[in-house]
């Protein structure tokens, strides 16, 4: 690990000062992914910026027809909330299903979706859901959040504060999870709103999460699982490498959505 200099900030106020006073300053939420990369020296940030004793990013919240989660809520704080599982149960699932204990313990929504890590899970809950990402300088909607591999609409020094989930109708989350990591070989977010509108959110498939319009199409006409029997996922432009072919992950896409709405109707 290169040397940095480490600050601890009380409050977000002092921290986006920090972060845009710091050229190379990297803020630091769990540090799953940004400590693991510093320690192999793939990352060489001069500051690190803790985020850690910034309270007000922290906490669960229902706003009017939305459920409102802070960017330092730990998954495991997520998966074990009454809230979570009473308004948007398939969150509490994903969450749950993240990494291992440990990981759960220490890991945070807002890091996860900064970070955008193509085979993550909370990017397909965020694009699944339609969510909207709340910064400090404005707020994103989910669909013109993601950029590709690693990449966000993020500027250089702004921080999430929170995320804003829309509750659905009904939604699921279904995962094939490689063996070592527990990331997904490919997981896919289901979501039906009040008027049956489906979104389709797909992660671990390519270069980042993204929506399936095919098979949101066809769920929003029919909401059952035979509708997904009828949509054949192309290979086109997914992921090929030693631990799955393009084409086993376009079957898996197929799989995972048909379970994730057989979980939703469940």
């Amino acid at each position: 690990m290169y040397a940095f200099q480490y600050h601890r900030p009380g409050s977000l106020k002092e921290a986006a000062a920090l972060l845009g006073k710091l050229g190379d300053g990297k803020a630091l939420a769990g540090g799953q992914t940004l400590i693991a990369t510093m320690k192999l020296r793939l990352a060489q940030p001069s500051d690190l910026v803790d985020l850690g004793a910034i309270t007000e990013l922290r906490g669960i919240k229902v706003e009017g027809d939305a459920l409102m989660i802070g960017a330092l809520t730990r998954h495991a704080e997520v998966a074990a909330s009454a809230e979570v599982k009473k308004r948007i149960p398939a969150l509490a699932v994903l969450a749950g299903g993240i990494g291992d204990r440990q990981v759960r313990a220490v890991g945070t929504l807002g890091g996860s979706v900064a970070n955008n890590d193509p085979a993550a899970d909370y990017p397909a809950g965020v694009l699944g859901l339609g969510a909207t990402v709340i910064t400090t300088q404005r707020k994103i909607v989910a669909d013109d959040f993601f950029d590709g591999m690693y990449e966000t609409a993020l500027k250089p020094g702004e921080l999430i504060t929170a995320i804003s989930f829309p509750l659905p109708k009904r939604a699921a989350y279904a995962k094939f999870p490689n063996p070592a990591s527990r990331f997904a070989m490919i997981g896919v977010f289901v979501s039906q709103v009040a008027n049956g509108s489906v979104r389709v959110a797909v992660t671990g498939a390519g270069g980042g999460v993204f929506r399936d319009a095919a098979l949101e199409k066809a769920l929003t006409a029919n909401f059952t699982p035979e509708a997904v029997t009828s949509v054949k996922v192309s290979a086109s432009g997914l992921s090929s490498d030693m631990h799955a072919s393009a084409e086993y992950r376009a079957h898996l896409i197929g799989v995972m959505a048909k379970r994730a709405v057989v979980a939703a109707l469940g």
